[in-house]
């Protein structure tokens, strides 16, 4: 545990302004999902070519720098990293809402990708490095609803603005605040003392060797194959849904928003902060409840998936004029159990790693999932939706989100594999791997 820094409101007003950053991560990087069919529309583009946009060609710039801006937080400090990243980011989302083509587009797109590459795997280290590790997972949960309120309000307002005002507004005015929560964080948060110190060792090593050290690790392999499996299946699901509602269940652009947005992030909300608290308080009495907690959250998700993408038309019950399908109901109870992979899966992390090689191996983790999930998934459904054109029509891209729900089995297995092999590390310290570190939860 980390005696060094004792938590007080220092501490948490730090954890909010780096959960506020993250909340702005995720709205600027899911924004595209609501705004998929009138860009599809203005450009002319593919569902492949959406798939691309969203996904290959942001994966790929994110993942190329994820590593190398993991490296430099854990030697020049997470603050200065993060917080630049953040105003990059803003500026090129603001960007993308110029673009007067495609490949203008794309280009500011990259932009985001490259920024936002600076923001994940520093922010965990910077929370690893202010709180202790008995009280990390619900730290770190905090942290994560970034991604579900991102949801909210990228989805929900991204949707609200773009239907009133088109969807070019809607990254100008999105993409505005990150400028200045970047700057606050520069400027009014206390950089943490590091739970061990930077030595020569440290700056001297070359990264091929601190790849091979932490792959030495014997549950990370597992951790970070969970990450991409259930990635893929997560990102599709959330890059998607706004136009499966709006396909299969005749929905407008700001209703699939707002269902998905706003209903869905909110559980997905709760879902965050409810398996962060569990997992704190059963891996007191068991180190394996920090993977166990994912592994039940993600195999709860998978019929509550199928039922949502299977379901037939009907209308549950009307928000006004709004008629919420059936199906939706499903959604609610998928969005709040599947997000319980991530914030256990990154804590573990956390504990398994000093802090100088801590941002490197939350960024491995980070790059899996962004490479796979935003890169993989969103492309994959889109082919298959393309492809089953000719024989399901409209229905084709309920189906290949179906199909995408596969890949949360596979994640299921990758943490039956990684469960004892994490239990053994944390509690026999002396076969983690040699750059390791176990702490007490």
């Amino acid at each position: 545990m980390n005696q060094s820094n004792p938590v007080t409101w220092r501490t948490h007003y730090a954890l909010f302004v780096l959960a506020s950053i993250y909340v702005f991560n995720y709205i600027d990087r899911q924004l595209m999902a609501i705004l998929i069919e009138p860009v599809k529309l203005e450009f002319g583009i593919s569902d492949t070519g959406i798939g691309l946009l969203s996904g290959v060609t942001f994966a790929v710039f994110y993942t190329v720098f994820g590593f190398p801006l993991g490296r430099l937080s854990d030697r020049i400090g997470r603050k200065p990293v993060i917080a630049f990243s953040c105003i990059a980011w803003s500026l090129m989302t603001m960007l993308c809402g110029v673009a007067g083509n495609f490949l203008t587009l794309v280009l500011a797109r990259i932009g985001v990708a490259v920024g936002e590459a600076g923001g994940t795997a520093p922010s965990v280290a910077m929370v690893s490095d202010l709180y202790p590790a008995n009280r990390r997972s619900t730290a770190l949960a905090v942290l994560m609803l970034g991604s579900s309120l991102g949801a909210i309000v990228g989805l929900g307002l991204g949707g609200w603005i773009a239907q009133h005002h088109g969807w070019r507004y809607a990254f100008l005015l999105i993409g505005a605040p990150g400028i200045f929560l970047g700057l606050l964080l520069l400027l009014t948060v206390r950089t943490p003392v590091r739970s061990a110190p930077l030595d020569r060792a440290d700056t001297q090593e070359g990264w091929l060797k601190t790849l091979a050290e932490l792959f030495r690790t014997p549950s990370f392999l597992w951790l970070v194959l969970t990450g991409g499996a259930a990635a893929i299946a997560g990102y599709a699901i959330g890059t998607w849904s706004p136009s499966f509602l709006i396909r299969s269940h005749g929905l407008n652009m700001q209703q699939a928003g707002f269902l998905v947005g706003v209903v869905g992030g909110t559980g997905a909300t709760v879902g965050t902060l409810a398996c962060g608290m569990l997992t704190d308080r059963l891996a007191r009495r068991d180190a394996g409840w920090q993977i166990g907690v994912p592994l039940l959250g993600t195999l709860l998700s998978i019929p509550f998936a199928l039922a949502y993408f299977l379901w037939p038309q009907g209308t549950a019950f009307h928000i006004g004029d709004m008629a919420v399908p059936q199906a939706f109901l499903f959604y609610s109870g998928f969005a709040f159990l599947g997000v319980w992979w991530a914030t256990p899966c990154l804590s573990a992390i956390t504990h398994l790693f000093p802090a100088t090689r801590l941002a490197q191996a939350t960024a491995i983790f980070v790059m899996a999932m962004t490479l796979l999930g935003v890169g993989i998934g969103p492309l994959v459904v889109g082919m298959l939706s393309d492809f089953f054109v000719p024989n399901l029509g409209s229905e084709s891209l309920r189906y290949a989100l179906a199909s995408s729900v596969s890949l949360l089995g596979l994640a299921s297995v990758f943490l039956m594999l990684a469960l004892p092999r994490y239990r053994q590390q944390i509690m026999c310290p002396a076969v983690a791997g040699a750059g390791g570190r176990v702490v007490a939860v």
